[in-house]
């Protein structure tokens, strides 16, 4: 019989498992940054800057120690970590970087069908080239590999060597040796990612074990959908098959959600039902009965944070409806271009739009909607001007502006 996990439980777990509820003031360093990344499988990579670009935000939402210049030794020195796909672009710790090469050879075979259709040309020349241009002249920016008549455009209408050094990054004969201004700087895979994990090969079912359980284990509980979206390495078809092989290491447990509604039948390694239904005060010796506590200060995460990243499973647990307006035209946006949620505790509590005016040194506080139910009271307001301090420390301006009519 499935066990009920309620609602509280599993939020406290998932934000666990995310990595919110550890202390946010604790040294970090560059052991406990790899430690962090790698207990959160993935920070995604994305350009835009308006407060902070996303990997650094979703990493000092977790721990306001840290340092973007351990990010980057980490990188780019000691090669810990590697930049490749997820469902997006995303750091990695290298020790992943064997079984991403099942991921390499499934987009070998789609990248060029899909261009078949789309182009109808062999880029077969290109890529060789492009290859043999980096083999010998070694690490390069795709600024450097374009050609003098070639007029910009949209991605299929990239220069050929633009178009070849992604599909040889995301096909794994190049990688990523650092960027520069936030541009890549393609060089060789073996020139880049260490030779023990360059050259280590796994086999499809170890492969397919491996993205399932460590999928699981930083979800706590998951439907096979769940298990195979966290990675994007395995098809849901295998990893439904995952599940029906492992049944004896699993148990069916029923998640409650946000909203009182029916819970969600779901998968989570055997006990873990038992020890979350538990007495919350009870310390059962695996610290799950136990949980630490999130922190009760106001977090800003970024909109591309892996607690969202699946946002029909946020809105179960946390009963917060979440997407991000970039690409919806202004008039048709509800709240704005790019806006932040807020964490408090263990709950969402809303979402605030906002900018940094590096110019002016201001990080300017445009508006902030509160989710019903949640008031302004002046503590929970002054936990939030004490977040917008710290970040707007850690983004590099000077002070805090609100702006008017920021309260609606």
């Amino acid at each position: 019989m499935a066990i009920l996990i309620s609602n509280p439980r599993a939020r406290h777990l998932f934000l666990a498992r995310q990595g919110l509820c550890a202390p946010p003031h604790k040294a970090l360093g560059k052991a406990g940054l790899l430690a962090m990344i790698h207990d959160l499988g993935f920070v995604q990579v994305d350009s835009i800057a308006t407060v902070e670009r996303a990997h650094h935000q979703i990493l000092f939402s977790r721990n306001q120690t840290y340092r973007r210049e351990d990010l980057k030794v980490l990188l780019e020195t000691d090669r810990a970590l590697f930049e490749h796909w997820t469902h997006d672009a995303s750091i990695l710790p290298v020790a992943f970087y064997p079984y991403w090469k099942h991921r390499f050879v499934r987009e070998e075979a789609r990248i060029r069908e899909n261009w078949r259709k789309w182009r109808g040309e062999d880029f077969a020349a290109a890529f060789e080239d492009t290859y043999k241009r980096i083999a010998e002249g070694g690490p390069a920016l795709s600024r450097e590999m374009k050609e003098d008549d070639h007029k910009s455009g949209g991605w299929w209408n990239w220069h050929p060597s633009k178009t070849a050094l992604e599909f040889l990054w995301r096909t794994g004969r190049l990688s990523i040796s650092g960027r520069d201004n936030f541009q890549k700087i393609y060089d060789l895979s073996e020139r880049v990612v260490p030779a023990d994990h360059h050259t280590a090969e796994v086999e499809h079912d170890a492969f397919v074990d491996w993205a399932c359980r460590q999928a699981l284990t930083r979800l706590g509980f998951a439907t096979s959908g769940e298990i195979a979206a966290f990675w994007n390495l395995v098809t849901p078809q295998e990893a439904k098959l995952w599940v029906e092989r492992q049944r004896n290491e699993l148990e069916e447990v029923l998640i409650a959600p946000f909203d009182g509604g029916r819970p969600r039948p779901s998968y989570a390694f055997a006990g873990l039902g038992d020890r979350l239904a538990a007495n919350p005060g009870a310390d059962s010796g695996d610290g799950l009965a136990h949980l630490p506590e999130p922190p009760a200060r106001v977090r800003v995460l970024s909109p591309f944070d892996p607690l969202l990243r699946d946002r029909n499973r946020a809105e179960r647990l946390f009963g917060f409806y979440y997407r991000i307006e970039v690409f919806v035209p202004e008039a048709k946006r509800d709240y704005g271009y790019y806006v932040f949620p807020l964490l408090e505790g263990d709950r969402m509590i809303g979402r605030i739009d906002m900018k940094a005016d590096r110019k002016s040194g201001s990080l300017d506080v445009k508006r902030l909607w509160l989710e019903q139910g949640i008031k302004p009271s002046a503590g929970r307001l002054e936990k939030l001007d004490a977040e917008l301090a710290r970040l707007a420390r850690f983004t590099g301006v000077e002070r805090v502006t609100y702006l008017d009519g920021w309260r609606g």
